[in-house]
């Protein structure tokens, strides 16, 4: 009865210490497989970066167009300062566009918005 002990108790064991016999090679296809992936990735990104270049060659009218539209788009209208179309007397409303706060605007308010405008604007602030 011993003998069958040990037997199996060395079976139990056995089982823990024994190394799959395709361990290594399931590794080197697992290697091989995620280097496949990489050379597919890279020659993806690749295809994109040639196909993007050719696209850009190929289309030189476009960008002229967008060029002339650029050029057209008033830099007046991207400015944050009021360029104004000033009337002979100014009103409340266009200095207070100038000075950018709300016409409804305390005291406080304009003097520090007309401080740091002319601040802005000293020539001797440099």
């Amino acid at each position: 009865m011993e003998g069958a002990a040990a037997s199996s108790e060395g079976l139990r064991y056995a089982e823990y210490a024994r190394v799959p016999t395709g361990a290594g090679k399931g590794q080197a296809e697992l290697d091989r497989g995620l280097a496949r992936t990489m050379i597919a990735v890279g020659l993806g990104v690749a295809t994109v970066a040639f196909a993007g270049r050719y696209a850009f060659h190929l289309w030189k009218p476009l960008e002229q167009t967008i060029t002339e539209t650029a050029k057209r788009i008033s830099a007046s209208s991207l400015s944050l300062y009021y360029k104004g179309g000033f009337e002979q007397k100014m009103s409340r409303r266009e200095a207070s566009l100038i000075l950018g706060v709300s016409p409804s605007a305390g005291k406080a308010k304009i003097r520090t918005a007309h401080r740091r405008i002319m601040i802005l604007n000293h020539p001797d602030k440099g």
